[in-house]
């Protein structure tokens, strides 16, 4: 392909959306984000929704301010998925992962298979709200949908076929079902038949970067890109040193690095860590941690108040708060649901024999230095898992944004820490889809290019004795609320 190719990457995070369109000219790209909007769920018949009609009309209007494009690709959050009945319509809005319909699934989960064989066929992280535990619990509280359902799609896929009408099911969003053999990159028939999920019901996984179709009219192509939004961001990884983690931060957290094969042990298992397929067929071994919806729910909460803060804000707050004093852990099942999160920080803290946070700064420190300390303890799970030693945390998405926690996670962990580009998804998406152009030979000369083109800011630590003489208190709390240790 020569001269100039132009892709339109749309980007879903769990808050928000964008379209960013990029022009390639055989040597260089240039993007933009021409077009975003918020992604706001809805609670409807006792469940907490995507509101597919709208987001639908949001991709319209992104391509209409988008113009002429050669392609146009979707990445999404994991897990979550639409039903589509016999006449290929959607059956009712896709439930969000925070829904309470999976609470204490778990239990009831590993009477079909415990946890280590149900780790070992499959090699995700168990989590209460991955796609195979929402069928389960889809099974029980309402079967008459099940039965009426012809075929799943998770939720990029659903914008896939939105666009061109053909449905198919990417490999690297699959990856993150619990239900997916990552080996043969097949559906594993041993847990669908353990959980009665039909195997009709799933499409065969196609990997990341094919052409699905194409706009109505023989337009531009659709093409499946890397359909989880880690998975475009570590596409995207401008780096490729052997001794580097990753962090893609937003939302969510996820801290992990590249392997060849998966890590399936009952070691890994304990350790919380999950294998998940790249756009390039590698594992991403990684580790879920929650992320910067900490930070996003309390400036919610505190809006709902009457209190205005700006992200500097906060960040100004928080370094004007003493250092080092309480902590949480940002994965207890208690910051899960939307609400009043700082009510919550200080509810745990108290709980936990700790200084109880008052002000806005308090508790700002309070989630920065815990989201730090977490990245520590992740990395060393990392490490006692894979037997490496990383001298790079290589921070990627919006959490670069932020100088202070990435500021504070070089003392953590007490390593280099480099941040950037903080739009690495939607530039993974763009690459992915170029490659599948045929514009660009491979998703490491889009890599190369990136490292080249985009700004990227080091951060070393300047003061991890500190750090060092509080993480013992944080593993110590770590362990007395149950969470497993490294």
């Amino acid at each position: 392909m020569s001269g100039r190719t132009t892709v339109l990457a749309f980007d879903f995070g769990a808050s928000s959306g964008r379209a960013v369109r990029a022009v390639y000219d055989g040597r260089s790209f240039a993007y933009e984000e021409i077009h975003r909007f918020e992604n706001i769920p809805r609670q409807e018949g006792g469940s907490l929704r995507w509101d597919f009609g709208m987001l639908a009309d949001q991709v319209r209007r992104g391509i209409e301010k988008a113009g002429s494009f050669d392609s146009v690709g979707f990445d999404t959050w994991g897990v979550d998925f639409g039903l589509l009945g016999e006449d290929g319509r959607l059956l009712e809005d896709p439930v969000h992962y925070r829904d309470a319909r999976t609470e204490g699934i778990l239990d009831r989960a590993l009477r079909r298979m415990d946890a280590a064989a149900l780790y070992a066929e499959t090699g995700t992280q168990l989590l209460p709200f991955n796609t195979l535990f929402q069928l389960l619990a889809l099974q029980e509280e309402r079967p008459e949908l099940l039965a009426r359902a012809k075929t799943l799609l998770f939720m990029p896929d659903l914008f896939v076929y939105q666009l061109c009408g053909n449905a198919v099911c990417e490999r690297s969003i699959a990856s993150t079902s619990q239900m997916l053999t990552l080996l043969d990159g097949r559906w594993n028939r041993r847990v669908l038949q353990a959980f009665g999920v039909p195997e009709g019901l799933l499409l065969p996984p196609v990997p990341s970067g094919t052409v699905a179709g194409s706009l109505p009219g023989g337009g531009a192509k659709v093409i499946a890109v890397a359909g989880h939004d880690t998975q475009c961001a570590v596409a995207a990884l401008p780096v490729g040193e052997e001794d580097a983690a990753f962090l893609s931060c937003g939302t969510w957290s996820l801290l992990g690095c590249e392997l060849d094969r998966p890590l399936l042990s009952e070691k890994s298992m304990r350790l919380g860590l999950s294998n998940e397929l790249g756009a390039d067929g590698k594992i991403h071994y990684l580790k879920n941690i929650i992320g910067l919806w900490l930070i996003q729910e309390s400036r919610r909460a505190w809006r709902a108040k009457g209190e205005e803060y700006s992200y500097a804000d906060l960040e100004r707050l928080a370094l004007e708060a003493p250092p080092l004093r309480s902590f949480i852990d940002p994965d207890d099942p208690v910051f899960t649901p939307p609400g009043d999160l700082p009510a919550r920080v200080r509810d745990y803290c108290e709980r936990t024999g700790q200084p109880v946070p008052q002000s806005v700064g308090e508790v700002m420190r309070c989630l920065y230095e815990s989201l730090a300390l977490k990245y520590r303890y992740a990395m060393e799970q990392l490490e006692a898992a894979t037997g490496k030693r990383f001298s790079t945390l290589h921070i990627l998405g919006g959490g670069t944004r932020d100088g202070l926690l990435c500021r504070m996670t070089a003392d953590s962990i007490g390593r280099r820490v480099v941040a950037g580009p903080v739009e690495a998804t939607a530039l993974g998406n763009i690459l992915i889809q170029l490659v599948a152009l045929g514009a660009l030979p491979s998703l490491g000369a889009g890599r190369r290019m990136i490292a080249q083109a985009e700004t990227l800011r080091e951060y070393r630590p300047v003061s991890s004795a500190a750090w060092d003489a509080a993480y013992p208190r944080y593993t110590k709390l770590l362990e007395s609320t149950g969470a497993e240790t490294a």
